[in-house]
């Protein structure tokens, strides 16, 4: 099983950790496009901090936030899974998984980035500000910038199993599955049940505690309909629509009575 997740806004100072060394990232097929994005981002930082703001789509508050992106190279690093923090990532809870459920983890989920492209939870990344939305004045819309690089490493990284994909519209952009893949894979929707309207802050939490309780129990359903019937099981109502055509993804609606 490959878990596709969105990155987050917030992120945890990494402190004194060794640098970045891009190499080491996973999916090395990325690499080349990793350089650019970096190169173009850190340059652009140091070089003229009011614009950067405006590129990045940053508030006066978060000035800050261009400096941290000039010093990439030289910051220190954690493994994303500490990095990201935010609604998803706490109710996924990473550090309170016992080591069964953390290699589970280390194994099947990959965070996409504006950044980064895809990291795994293991990689050590510094903390860093640039979402998939932004478009940089050399590279243009970095959805774009990754869909080839995307293309040739990541139905390798998806292997013969199920996909889950739980990205938002904006990550998902930068790769959608085709093909047999697509066929493989399941997009999740978060409703409140009484009103079946998509709420931002649950529908964040409860697919953090839908990864949690998929690692926690050691479930490894290799379809969409094993992953209905696995979500099923775990207390989990679920709506599931099949794709009415070939090489599409499966669509699950999880229904949530309260919403915190």
């Amino acid at each position: 099983m490959l878990v596709l997740l969105p990155p987050s806004e917030g992120k945890a100072n990494p402190g004194e950790g060794a640098p970045l060394e891009l190499p080491s990232l996973s999916l090395p097929g990325l690499t080349a496009a990793r350089e650019a994005v970096l190169g173009e981002l850190v340059e652009l930082c140091a070089a003229d901090g009011e614009k950067a703001r405006e590129v990045l789509g940053l508030s006066e508050g978060l000035r800050g936030e261009v400096a941290k992106n000039a010093g990439l190279r030289t910051a220190g690093t954690r493994p994303a899974g500490e990095i990201y923090t935010g609604v998803l990532y706490d109710a996924l809870g990473l550090a309170t998984l016992d080591a069964a459920a953390r290699r589970r983890a280390a194994d099947s989920l990959l965070v996409f980035s504006g950044l980064w492209g895809a990291v795994r939870v293991t990689d050590r990344i510094p903390s860093y500000r640039c979402s998939m939305g932004v478009k940089l004045p050399g590279l243009g819309a970095l959805a774009g910038h990754w869909r080839a690089p995307m293309a040739e490493v990541l139905p390798e990284a998806a292997g013969e199993g199920l996909v889950l994909d739980l990205r938002s519209s904006a990550y998902a952009a930068a790769w959608r599955p085709k093909g047999e893949v697509a066929g493989r894979t399941a997009t999740v929707r978060v409703l409140h049940a009484p009103t079946r309207k998509v709420v931002s802050h649950f529908n964040k939490a409860t697919k953090g505690r839908i990864v949690r309780s998929l690692l926690t129990a050691g479930a490894a359903p290799k379809d969409p309909a094993g992953l209905v019937a696995a979500l099923r099981e775990l207390g989990y109502v679920v709506e599931a629509e099949a794709p009415g055509k070939a090489g599409r993804a499966w669509a699950l609606d999880v229904l949530v009575d309260e919403i915190h």
